[in-house]
């Protein structure tokens, strides 16, 4: 155990990075249930904190209010497939479906989180659980339903970005791992970015602070410029900013 004298010098130094970080748009981001534990992966986090945000997992809880009222800004991650049951279909096979008590929870503290006009991000399925939210529908299964010249389920693709205040316009190579797509977009959403065979790859809400839908994963790809600018706008709007 170190001495009271090599303790008390660190002080000074424990208490400017608490401040740093006191000082720091909280980011809130849902976990998944498996079993009895409550999952993310890591690249979330690490995004967040590159960004300069603190990272605060949110499992499923009664109270979602509260959790409106302590974050600054809410990232919903990605995972399995929305029930369809909420937007009023019948569940194809090769949907697989989380758990009611995450999209159930992720539902009410989106609400709470807008009546706040606090910042949201959604990606992947989180991207479409804001969709349904507002009203939109999906495409269960993208082989199932469409002809499309992309294998969605993997690799890279091209995408446009188009015209917009949140995200940075112009051609990008991005990954991609959904077999679900966006239908119709919710009410109030204005898509922004597509695939080139015609994929809704990205949504904002233009009358909102900061809330946008990606498809793809940009955590996984934070060495590129695009991936940066998303987390550095979605934290700069928690923080405040614009």
């Amino acid at each position: 155990m170190g001495s009271p004298k090599a303790f008390s010098s660190c002080l000074p130094f424990k208490l400017t990075y608490f401040a740093m970080v006191m000082n720091n748009p909280i980011i809130g981001i849902t976990t998944d249930i498996e079993g009895e534990y409550f999952r993310i992966k890591h690249h979330y986090v690490d995004a967040v904190l590159k960004s300069g945000g603190v990272p605060m997992l949110l499992p499923p809880a009664d109270n979602p209010h509260i959790y409106a009222e302590k974050i600054d800004g809410l990232l919903i991650p990605g995972g399995d497939d929305l029930d369809p049951s909420y937007y009023n279909e019948e569940r194809l096979p090769e949907v697989k479906i989380v758990s009611k008590d995450r999209s159930g929870f992720e539902i009410t503290l989106l609400k709470e989180m807008m009546k706040l006009r606090k910042p949201v991000l959604g990606i992947c399925y989180g991207m479409q659980l804001i969709n349904v939210a507002f009203g939109g529908t999906l495409y269960q299964d993208i082989e199932a339903r469409l002809k499309v010249a992309i294998n969605h389920k993997t690799d890279y693709h091209m995408i446009v970005i188009t015209e917009n205040r949140f995200l940075r316009e112009g051609r990008f190579s991005v990954n991609s791992t959904h077999h679900q797509a966006i239908k119709t977009p919710g009410n109030g959403l204005s898509v922004i970015a597509r695939s080139t065979d015609n994929i809704i790859e990205a949504f904002c809400r233009d009358d909102y602070p900061f809330l946008v839908g990606i498809q793809w994963h940009p955590e996984r790809q934070l060495e590129e410029e695009l991936s940066v600018s998303i987390f550095n706008y979605f934290v700069r709007a928690a923080d405040g900013g614009e």
